[in-house]
């Protein structure tokens, strides 16, 4: 009647088994119960069924591992994937192309500056084509105005309101030849 726990919740006298060594003994029966199950599962012949099933399972989740190490293997042999991560260049192949894109890449970058050069010479160009348009088109007004200021017509008329008298010569004037 002693060893029953139930009862020894209830006596209040001193009691030498203290909680942790009952919660230790519950495991332990615990344990034996469990142990005791699958010896008898074992003799049944169910746990062979679970064995066999684990082992199909460990197997596929095993090829699985290894068919996803396959396709990381093949992404990372991938020429596309090599070049975007920069392996490409550590490989002992592409030691001998690096002088080659070196020379590619100063080639791109002269033709970046060659097209911009081009682009700065034609702007200029285009600026001053409009300027020597400007400047044609002035050259014709001051044509325009010389042509109406210097006509007889024109300077017999200013002199007149000037108050000046023009004539004109009484010998021709000499052809000077060379």
């Amino acid at each position: 009647m002693r060893d029953d726990p139930t009862i020894m919740k209830n006596d209040h006298e001193f009691d030498p088994v203290t909680p942790e060594e009952l919660a230790e003994r519950e495991r332990e029966a615990e344990l034996a119960r469990k142990i005791r199950r699958e010896v008898l599962r074992v003799q049944r012949g169910e746990a062979d069924e679970e064995i066999r099933a684990d082992e199909e399972r460990e197997a596929a989740e095993r090829e699985e591992r290894e068919e996803a190490a396959e396709r990381e293997r093949r992404r990372r042999a991938s020429a596309l994937w090599q070049l975007i991560s920069g392996t490409i260049l550590v490989r002992k192949g592409s030691a001998e192309y690096y002088r080659y894109l070196i020379c590619i890449a100063v080639m791109f970058f002269l033709s970046i500056v060659v097209m911009f050069t081009s682009l700065h010479l034609d702007m200029r160009y285009s600026r001053l084509e409009r300027e020597v348009q400007l400047l044609r088109e002035r050259s014709i007004r001051l044509q325009e105005q010389r042509y109406r200021r210097t006509t007889h017509s024109a300077i017999t008329e200013e002199l007149r309101r000037r108050g000046i008298e023009l004539y004109d010569p009484v010998s021709p004037g000499e052809i000077i030849e060379d």
